[in-house]
């Protein structure tokens, strides 16, 4: 594996609320150089959670949000930002109380995900959250969202609906399932 390359100078380009765009200057350890931008975070103090709230053995909790991003309703996992000072469980267990109205007793951290990691320094934490009780906090979001249960193991059929299509929930659900068939 080669040396990871040294990053020689990052300028900031341009600031949302959200996020920076850096350009980075790169050498390589062949003595290449290269230019890049990437999005940075804003506060690198945060990352992100995305929770799999399952209501039994068999069945997760889905929301339907609206997406700017595509101009419309999507159903997926409930997601969001950890808050400073925060961890990314307790930031998942808050989510999951704002966006479904449910805290779970027991949380366990499948895995981390990029996005698209040549642009975007972002990573989410994905977290299974079990044992649920109702429990509700107000949320950032500008309407209540709707909470639809789905059974684990239909999810072709939840992407037969064309209603579904972030790559991130499509790979958690999948990767749940799998780690409830391996753990027997």
């Amino acid at each position: 594996m080669a040396e990871k390359p040294t990053i020689l100078t990052k300028t900031t380009v341009s600031k949302s609320r959200l996020f920076r765009i850096e350009a980075l200057e790169i050498e390589f350890s062949n003595g290449e150089r290269r230019n890049y931008e990437r999005l940075a975070r804003s506060n690198s103090d945060t990352s992100a959670v995305l929770i799999v709230p399952m209501l039994d053995a068999e069945t997760v909790l889905l929301i339907r949000e609206y997406s700017a991003g595509v101009h419309r309703y999507e159903l997926g996992l409930p997601k969001g930002k950890t808050d400073c000072g925060e961890s990314f469980l307790e930031a998942a267990n808050r989510e999951l109380k704002e966006e479904v109205g449910y805290g779970a007793r027991s949380l366990h951290h499948l895995s981390s995900f990029s996005i698209a990691p040549s642009y975007l320094e972002h990573m989410t934490e994905i977290v299974i959250a079990q044992d649920l009780y109702e429990e509700r906090l107000i949320g950032d979001e500008p309407e209540e969202l709707e909470v639809i249960p789905w059974k684990l193991n239909q999810i072709n059929a939840l992407l037969a609906t064309g209603e579904c299509t972030e790559a991130r929930s499509i790979a958690a659900l999948f990767m749940t399932l799998e780690y409830f068939k391996n753990r027997g």
